[in-house]
């Protein structure tokens, strides 16, 4: 696989865990929690697949500049520098929740995913949303 077509699998792969992520929340709230764990768990590994394929196509290019200029410019930081910032707690939060769920211990894992979700789901939209940005529009 060529390095760069990486950004667009860095897309789908966020696209992929956001369409999880809100599959996961509809079926806990339909009381299928076996459904639930099994999409979550999915979500997990494609997240983990995102992360991987991040850190190799960053390791070979580097940071790629944004060229555009303008409103547009500071509309694209805001929403890089907040992406930023909530995915460096994603694998922690995440890891925390899906420990919790696995244990069983579903008061705790409530109280935390209460958090992990929203955070999860809003870098995994956030993502997609600078790839088009940086590398479509």
């Amino acid at each position: 696989m060529d390095v760069h077509t990486l950004p667009a699998v860095n897309a789908t792969l966020n696209a992929t865990a956001g369409v999880l992520l809100v599959t996961g929340y509809t079926f806990i709230r339909k009381k299928r929690p076996q459904v639930h764990k099994r999409v979550m768990l999915t979500a997990f590994a494609v997240s983990i697949a995102f992360l991987i394929c991040y850190l190799i196509y960053h390791a070979q290019v580097g940071s790629v500049p944004y060229q555009k200029q303008g409103v547009i410019r500071y509309v694209y930081f805001t929403i890089l520098i907040s992406h930023t910032i909530l995915a460096a707690t994603v694998p922690v939060l995440a890891i925390i929740t899906l420990r919790r769920a696995l244990r069983e211990d579903f008061v705790r894992h409530r109280r935390i995913a209460k958090w992990t979700f929203p955070i999860w789901l809003y870098v995994s939209v956030t993502g997609v949303v600078v790839y088009l940005m940086l590398y479509r529009f």
